[in-house]
């Protein structure tokens, strides 16, 4: 492992990267490639702003560039890098999430003569149709009737839904959703948390249809949309802040494809338990009502339902920047190794598994494992070091496989950045982890340079005030991934297409150009 990053750091200090011979001779090698990135980190919108670098060649243990290196900043997504490795380290990737139906009642005949208890452990791939197979099994051993109620037992993890620092107006949105034990998710992106809002058009004139998928009682809708004969869909969807109530606006026009939109649900436990009690009418099977208690000891299991493991749900977490992933691989790190399924015990077992890949845990602050917060700060040249030693364990194919590819176009290849990059060196080669929030944007990872050797590189950009300078990044990327070793030369600020972005929406509040492009469904 890489643990003499202290005194590289003096050393690039003390002895500037650049070099310029007195002879007057262009710089070339690693000098040719700082006068680039130099250029790219001159750009007038990072005036005032922090812009952390930096840049290691793993197999020499070489500091290519630096700048801003140990300055804690907010990272926003690349938070995920350092929980995925810490995952794969603590829980490894065969790891997966079991949900159980127990119970401790007697069967006789087409009666459960007691309660039905629905265990779950953090699975956030739960799909209704995963519900129904389980009230199918419930069914193929003959009940048709509860003479108790179906009880949820979320008690693997603590009862906070929310992590520190969260802004409290996210609430409502799918990207925020509410983390527990027992959940459902509305698509395979396993949004958890979260159900679609569906607005179809009806005749002009007329309100829209607006259904939930999946079905559920735990949100209610106020349907004020209606259908216009014309025009472009116009429709808004917010759920109330802490309210199950479902707001929707403006028009769609007839005969148009219907209009989707995600929202988080206030109770993930109800949801879940609403779910499946649905899945059991569905399959013949009465309830007297539902409710939430932990299942009694030594209650026999009726039906169970085991995740993908860790290795495959690593795809979409990491691709798509999915939170609630992060969320419950935190509490679920903190429930097996502590026993507590908290983000205090999670950050905890974190911060332990981040000393054994050889990061410095001491210079980190994680307080949740998607970097929602803005209480998480971490430095450039951990997220590197991480980057670098994760390189070096078992499963790191399975880490650099999971990570967005830039410029490739296959949603879950490209990921977050299949809209960036592409047609220039680092597309198809820059694997990296996103990050955006307000006034933040960080891309880490790997990329190939043209000389063959794989580096390791990290961006953190902190509170500027133009737009997202995401571009720049990319110019970062694709520059190194120019770098010819020994024989580089400067060529200036590599021409980078600008990514493509969400424009703002006079009707929200939020700047979704400033989000994560997988949590607007726009990549």
């Amino acid at each position: 492992m890489r643990r003499r990053w202290a005194f590289v750091v003096g050393l690039v200090v003390a002895f500037p990267l650049v070099a310029v011979p007195s002879t007057g001779a262009a710089p070339t090698g690693v000098d040719a490639l700082k006068v680039d990135l130099d250029d790219i980190l001159a750009d007038p919108r990072l005036g005032g702003a922090q812009a952390g670098v930096v840049v290691r060649d793993p197999a020499t243990d070489e500091v290519l560039y630096s700048r801003q290196a140990t300055d804690r900043a907010t990272p926003a997504s690349n938070a995920k890098l350092f929980t995925a490795a810490a995952a794969l380290e603590s829980l490894g990737p065969d790891y997966r999430f079991r949900t159980q139906v127990l119970s401790d009642a007697a069967q006789q005949g087409p009666a459960l003569l007691g309660d039905l208890h629905l265990r779950g452990t953090g699975d956030p791939t739960m799909l209704a149709a995963d519900y129904d197979r389980l009230a199918a099994q419930i069914a193929e051993q003959g009940v048709r009737e509860v003479r108790g109620r179906l009880l949820a037992d979320d008690t693997w993890f603590d009862d906070v839904p929310l992590g520190s620092g969260w802004a409290w107006d996210d609430e409502p949105y799918y990207y925020s959703a509410p983390v527990s034990a027992l959940s459902a998710a509305p698509d395979t992106d396993f949004d958890a948390g979260s159900a679609i809002v569906r607005v179809t058009p009806t005749a002009p004139g007329q309100a829209p249809e607006v259904a939930l998928d999946p079905g559920t009682g735990v949100l209610s809708i106020d349907n004020r949309a209606t259908t216009a004969a014309e025009g472009e869909p116009n429709i808004t969807v917010t759920r109330d802040h802490h309210s199950d109530r479902v707001v929707v606006t403006g028009t769609v026009p007839a005969g148009a494809e219907p209009v989707e939109e995600w929202v988080a649900v206030p109770d993930a436990t109800a949801y879940a338990t609403d779910v499946f009690a649905r899945a059991l009418a569905a399959h013949g099977i009465t309830v007297t009502g539902t409710g939430k208690a932990a299942a009694p000891q030594g209650a026999r299991e009726l039906a169970a339902r085991e995740s993908m493991p860790l290795r495959e749900l690593l795809v979409p977490f990491l691709k798509l920047s999915n939170n609630g992933h992060a969320e419950v691989l935190v509490k679920a790190m903190g429930r097996e190794q502590a026993g507590e399924g908290s983000w205090a015990a999670g950050t905890r077992v974190l911060a332990e598994q981040l000393r054994g890949l050889g990061v410095d845990a001491e210079a980190l602050r994680l307080v949740d494992g998607s970097g929602l917060s803005r209480m998480d700060g971490v430095t450039p040249d951990q997220l590197a070091l991480l980057l670098d030693n994760a390189s070096q364990r078992p499963w790191a194919q399975t880490f650099y496989d999971a990570l967005p590819v830039a410029g490739a176009p296959d949603r879950l290849v490209g990921g977050t950045l299949r809209n960036r990059m592409a047609g220039t060196a680092a597309a198809d080669n820059v694997h990296a982890k996103t990050g955006s929030l307000t006034g933040v944007t960080s891309l880490s990872g790997y990329v190939t340079a043209a000389d063959g050797r794989r580096l390791v590189f990290s961006v953190v950009f902190n509170d500027f005030l133009s737009d997202t300078p995401q571009d720049l990044e990319d110019a970062i990327a694709v520059r190194l991934a120019e770098h010819n070793g020994a024989a580089d030369q400067p060529r200036g600020r590599p021409r980078v297409p600008q990514p493509r972005t969400v424009p703002d929406d006079p009707s929200t509040p939020r700047d979704e150009s400033a989000l994560e492009c997988a949590w607007t469904k726009s990549c």
